[in-house]
């Protein structure tokens, strides 16, 4: 028995703002680069405006590959936000593990919260929020918080987690 999911960030609102920074940068080596026409009241070198540009390119594409990958299974509990970091845990090093409401305010990507330790998600408000032996705290954010409820529950020898 497996729980596995996928995430990226899907939110239209993140794609139309990383898009129209591209954009910008895209107007601005227009303007000052071809069109010989400083861009802005305090315009940076063109060779600043090409490297901002570049910049601007790769945030997208960044957000393309970035991903929040979980696999739990009776043994362990694995996560991995491509491509920055990943982590296992053995169930036995588990203190609790609970599916619990984040709200949304905290933010998206990885981030410390005070209640829950570091917050790891790409949307939603929810995820399993751990708790280690050694009293380390964080939260795996799902967008499949009653699959994840549900596979908890009937975790064989776990089900207290």
């Amino acid at each position: 028995m497996t729980f596995t999911e996928t995430q990226r960030f899907k939110q239209w609102w993140l794609w139309a703002i990383l898009l129209s920074i591209a954009a910008v940068a895209t107007l601005g080596i227009y303007r000052q680069v071809i069109m010989d026409e400083p861009f802005g009241d305090n315009p940076m070198s063109d060779t600043g405006l090409i490297v901002f540009a570049v910049l601007m390119y790769l945030l997208p594409i960044l957000f393309l590959f970035v991903r929040l990958k979980s696999k739990i299974d009776k043994e362990t509990i694995e996560f991995q936000f491509v491509p920055f970091m990943k982590k296992s845990v053995n169930w036995t090093d588990i203190a609790t593990a609970e599916v619990v409401d984040y709200g949304l305010l905290g933010g998206w990507g990885v981030y410390h919260s005070s209640e829950h330790g570091t917050v790891y998600a790409t949307g939603g408000k929810h995820g399993l929020a751990i708790k280690t032996k050694k009293g380390q705290k964080f939260v795996i954010g799902t967008r499949k918080e009653s699959e994840m409820k549900t596979f908890l529950e009937n975790l064989d020898g776990n089900s207290d987690n």
